[in-house]
C-alpha cells in the first residue's frame, strides 16, 4: 500500500516513538509536585514546551498543550471572544476554515454573537483587502487558516495580520497543515496546531496566545497550563510531539522541495491522463505535499475504494466531514465540483516510483467508476451521447413547464428538455444532463430536477467546466429545478 493521506494523519515518527518510550519511564509523575519525580516530570514538560514554542515562533510561556488540535481551536476562539466581550461580539472567519472553526462560529452565533464569512476565489484563497475591509468596530476576533486542509492553498496571513493589528483585532491562525513545514509568518495573536499532522502521537494539540491578547478561559480552570488546559498533562505524548516537530523541521526544506516536484508531476499529468478533470487550488502558493483534483461524472467514494483496491490510500470529500453526505464546504465556497474529488497528500519519504504507479492506475480506476455510473464517453459530454438511454422528458400533461429566472431578472424560456433526477445522488444528475445537452439546439435550455444538495454546486461547476451557460435555479415542490442553456 502507498499511503497518500498525510494531510489527515501520519504514522508515528521514529523520533516520537523513541521519546515516547523514554518518557513513559521518566515522565509519569505529577509535574506540579515538588518531590524528585515531580521535578523530573516538570523538566521534561518545560523542555517540550520550549521546543514547541521555538517551532511555533512564540515564547514558551505563551504556549500550552491541549488534548487535540480541535480542542485548541475551541478553547482559543472561546477564550479570545470572552476576553474581548467588551470590545464587541463580531467574529470574522473565512469560508474555507476547518469545520472546528466554523462549529465554534456557529456556537457563537447561537449565543447571540454575529459571524461574518469572507469568501474565497476559485483557488480557495482569501483576498487580503476584502478581509481587511470586513474588520470594523466591534470585531472581537478574526480567524484565518495558514493553509487549507483540502486543497493546500496558502492564505495571506501576514497581510491580514497587519490589517488586524492596525484595527486592534486579534487574529487566530489554524496552522495544523503548515506548521510541520515552517513557522507562520506575520503578527498573529493566537495559533493552533495538532501533533498527529507531523508524526506526533494523537491527542496532543498546541495553543499559543501572545502576551497582551485579552483571553478569558471558558469552563472550569485550574493552575495547570496557565489555566488554559486544565488537567494532568500527558507528558510522554507531549514530549514525543515536541521531539517529532523538531525532527521534521530539520528536514523540512529539502523534503518540501522534493515533494513539491512530485506534486507538480501529479498536477501536470492527471489532466493529460484522465479526461474531464480539474486540478483545484492555487498552483503556486500552496503546501508542498498536497494536491486535489475533481473528476466529472465520478462518485468520490467509489473512486476512493477503487484506488484503495489498487494499493493507494487517498481521501475524498471534505477533509473534516468525509464520513457525511454533506458536500464539502471548502469546494462549495470555491465554486468547483463537490463530487469526484481526490486529495493526494504525500508523506515525507514518498518515492517517485509510488507516484508513477499512482498515475498509471488512476485512468483505469476513473474509467471503471464512470462505466458503472453510465457516464458519457470522453468527448461526448457537450454533444450528446448516441446509444445511451435518454432520461425522462417532462410531459406537458403531467407537469407545468419549468421556468426559471435569468441573470437579468427576466423569465427564462420554456426548456426544450427536462431531466428527472429526483431521488438520485450526484454525480447522476450531472451525468444525465451531459447525456442530453447535445440533443437541444444551440441556445436551447435543459431543466434538471434534483433533490441532492450536491447538485446545487455541481451543475453550475459542470457548466463552467464544459463552457455551457448556467441560467439559474428555482425551487420546486420537491428539490429544485436547475436550468442550463446550451452553447455550441
Amino acid at each position: 500500500m502507498a499511503y497518500f493521506d498525510s494531510a489527515s494523519s501520519v504514522p508515528l515518527h521514529p523520533v516520537a516513538r523513541q521519546a515516547l518510550l523514554a518518557a513513559l519511564d521518566e515522565g509519569w509523575a505529577d509535574p506540579a509536585r515538588l518531590h524528585r519525580e515531580g521535578r523530573r516530570a516538570r523538566m521534561l514538560l518545560d523542555a517540550a514546551r520550549e521546543t514547541a514554542a521555538e517551532a511555533a515562533g512564540c515564547r514558551p510561556d505563551e504556549l500550552v498543550f491541549t488534548s487535540s488540535g480541535t480542542r485548541a481551536v475551541y478553547d482559543g476562539i472561546a477564550g479570545a471572544l470572552a476576553g474581548r466581550r467588551r470590545a464587541g461580539r463580531h467574529l470574522l472567519v473565512s469560508a474555507v476554515e476547518h469545520s472546528c472553526v466554523l462549529q465554534s462560529a456557529a456556537a457563537h452565533a447561537a449565543d447571540g454573537g454575529s459571524v461574518e464569512e469572507i469568501g474565497v476565489d476559485r483557488t480557495g484563497r482569501v483576498d487580503a483587502g476584502r478581509y481587511a475591509g470586513a474588520l470594523r468596530p466591534g470585531t472581537a476576533l478574526a480567524c484565518l487558516q495558514s493553509a487549507n486542509h483540502e486543497v493546500g492553498t496558502e492564505q495571506p496571513v501576514a497581510e491580514v495580520a497587519e490589517a488586524c493589528r492596525a484595527a486592534g483585532v486579534p487574529l487566530l491562525v489554524d496552522a495544523a497543515q503548515s506548521l510541520p513545514w515552517g513557522p507562520v509568518a506575520g503578527g498573529w495573536s493566537l495559533l493552533t496546531a495538532s501533533a498527529h499532522k507531523w508524526g506526533g502521537p494523537p491527542g496532543v494539540g498546541l495553543l499559543a496566545v501572545r502576551k497582551g491578547v485579552r483571553f478569558a478561559p471558558r469552563g472550569p480552570v485550574d493552575e495547570r497550563e496557565s489555566g488554559r488546559a486544565p488537567g494532568f498533562p500527558n507528558i510522554p505524548a507531549v514530549l514525543a510531539a515536541a521531539a517529532s516537530l523538531r525532527a521534521v523541521r530539520q528536514d523540512a526544506e529539502g523534503e518540501a522541495a522534493r515533494l513539491r516536484a512530485l506534486v507538480d508531476r501529479i498536477r501536470a499529468r492527471v489532466p493529460a491522463l484522465v479526461p474531464d478533470v480539474e486540478v483545484v487550488g492555487d498552483p503556486v502558493r500552496r503546501l508542498p505535499h498536497l494536491v486535489t483534483f475533481s473528476c466529472l461524472y465520478v462518485d468520490g467514494e467509489a473512486l476512493l475504494h477503487g484506488l484503495d483496491r489498487r494499493g493507494f490510500s487517498v481521501s475524498s470529500g471534505s477533509s473534516c466531514t468525509a464520513s457525511t453526505l454533506v458536500p464539502s464546504h471548502v469546494l462549495r465556497a470555491m465554486g468547483v465540483l463537490s463530487e469526484g474529488n481526490v486529495r493526494v497528500s504525500l508523506p515525507a519519504g514518498t518515492a517517485a516510483e509510488d507516484v508513477e504507479r499512482f498515475l498509471a492506475v488512476l485512468p483505469e480506476t476513473v474509467a471503471e467508476v464512470r462505466g458503472r455510473l453510465g457516464a458519457p464517453l470522453p468527448g461526448d459530454a457537450a454533444a450528446g451521447s448516441p446509444g445511451m438511454p435518454a432520461p425522462e422528458r417532462a410531459a406537458p400533461a403531467a407537469a407545468a413547464p419549468e421556468r426559471g429566472t435569468a441573470a437579468d431578472g427576466t423569465a427564462a424560456e420554456e426548456p426544450a428538455l427536462t431531466v428527472d433526477a429526483l431521488g438520485r445522488r450526484c454525480p447522476i444528475p450531472v451525468i444525465e444532463l451531459a447525456k442530453v445537452i447535445g440533443e437541444v439546439p444551440d441556445g436551447g435550455v435543459v431543466a434538471v430536477r434534483a433533490d441532492d444538495e450536491a447538485a446545487r454546486l455541481d451543475i453550475p461547476a459542470w457548466c463552467a467546466m464544459r463552457d455551457q451557460e448556467y441560467v439559474g435555479e428555482r425551487p420546486a415542490e420537491r428539490g429544485s429545478v436547475y436550468l442550463v442553456r446550451r452553447r455550441a
